[in-house]
């Protein structure tokens, strides 16, 4: 059977220092807000329109004073952009597009087949 006594010796021991914040470290949570809001102007998909809502205003909250200081733009910049992301969402359903252009194709399509002559 094994001895009760403790074998750790005191000497050897190592206390613990927190290292040092990288600070070229990227901020996942602010990439996302500045690059969703794109997302959903280019395909037009609400979904993804407030997700970048959501992910603006974590940033905005999260926002430390290093990156405040570092920034190019403000984090407030991300969700303004978010915001007009769900406004080009959403703006079909105050906008209609015109009368005879809904189901039309572009201009790029092959031409319609020739009649026989």
């Amino acid at each position: 059977m094994a001895s009760k006594k403790d074998m750790r010796r005191s000497d050897l021991i190592v206390p613990y220092t927190q290292p040092a914040a990288d600070k070229s470290e990227g901020d996942v949570a602010s990439t996302m807000a500045t690059t969703l809001p794109m997302a959903a102007i280019f395909t037009r998909n609400k979904m993804v329109g407030w997700v970048s809502v959501l992910f603006a205003v974590q940033a905005w909250l999260a926002e430390s004073k290093e990156q405040k200081r570092t920034a190019t733009t403000p984090a407030i910049f991300s969700v303004g952009m978010a915001f007009m992301s769900l406004l080009v969402s959403y703006m079909p359903m105050f906008l209609p597009p015109p009368p005879g252009t809904v189901g039309v194709g572009s201009v790029t399509e092959a031409p319609p087949a020739a009649p026989p002559s």
